[in-house]
């Protein structure tokens, strides 16, 4: 069956209380699965995971999304990971026998409705990209939300929907389309932010690094610790080993171990080629953290 996986970043990690309403909507829309969803204080930021058919997807993201518009305020928002808004980034994926340009309708509908229900300024990004610009998440991200008035001023940066004026409270929202992408963290056992930069850059892929990797060194200053943050495009040909043994090589060369890492969301069994949780010194890590799990249930 045609299953479509949505994975919207939401930009508050230190409200329990705001977290868990948006979670809330999901019962809502009982043929809509959330199979995940966590948040960092540092990051300041909430990532929620829930998977259906299409038909069923669109109204559901819709109104967890509107949710967060309503209590996430941008001009009270500071937190260590990059943000355009209070809805940041909204990706489509594709599972199951969904196509990709299943999930590029989606996103370019979901995109065109948010706008229009909540006024929010919306880029495109990925396989739903409608600029040449805009096709690498990052590079619509340049500039942050502090950049947005400068970005949405120039003629070649306007948002593809909605408002072209800057929103204070919502900022802005990249919606897209993408193939299975997999969030991970390293953290070191260290404060040596510099350490955890200098490692980011030399195994992103801009960086001449490892294929299919960004990176960037964050501080988790609740934890007193320098995190390698990264997102992995290809887990395939570049599975969590790989990256986590380059990372523990150059933190080694640093004088430092690395503590832990850990997933954020979702990821595919085949990430774990070669290795297991316990050598990745993987925390909070269960059947129900793998992509596969959760498109079973659906496929019943």
């Amino acid at each position: 069956m045609k299953i479509i996986e949505c994975v919207p970043n939401f930009s508050e990690g230190r409200d329990p209380g705001k977290i868990t309403e948006i979670a809330e909507v999901f019962k809502s829309f009982p043929d809509v699965r959330l199979a995940d969803f966590s948040a960092d204080t540092d990051h300041n930021r909430s990532v929620f995971t829930f998977l259906g058919k299409p038909a069923d997807m669109l109204e559901a993201a819709l109104a967890a999304c509107g949710r967060a518009l309503e209590l996430i305020d941008m001009r009270q928002q500071h937190g260590a990971h990059p943000r355009l808004g209070a809805v940041d980034v909204v990706p489509f994926i594709p599972l199951g026998k969904a196509k990709m340009k299943d999930a590029v309708d989606l996103a370019h509908a979901f995109g065109k409705r948010l706008s229009e229900r909540f006024g929010v300024s919306v880029y495109f990004y990925g396989f739903a990209a409608l600029k040449d610009q805009c096709v690498e998440l990052p590079d619509v991200r340049r500039g942050g939300y502090e950049g947005l008035v400068d970005k949405m001023s120039s003629s070649k940066n306007k948002p593809d929907v909605g408002e072209k004026e800057f929103n204070a409270r919502s900022g802005a929202t990249v919606v897209g389309a993408r193939e299975i992408l997999v969030a991970y963290n390293i953290n070191l056992a260290s404060d040596n932010l510099l350490l955890a930069r200098h490692i980011a850059s030399r195994i992103r892929e801009k960086g001449g690094g490892l294929k299919h990797v960004r990176a960037i060194g964050v501080m988790l200053k609740s934890r007193g610790l320098a995190q390698v943050s990264i997102n992995l495009t290809n887990c395939k040909e570049t599975p969590l080993k790989t990256v986590f043994d380059h990372v523990e090589t150059m933190a080694a060369e640093g004088g430092v171990p690395v503590l832990e890492s850990e997933l954020i969301g979702l990821a595919p069994k085949c990430a774990f080629s070669g290795t297991t949780p316990q050598y990745l010194k993987l925390k909070d890590f269960d059947e129900h953290r793998l992509l596969e799990t959760h498109i079973k249930y659906l496929s019943r």
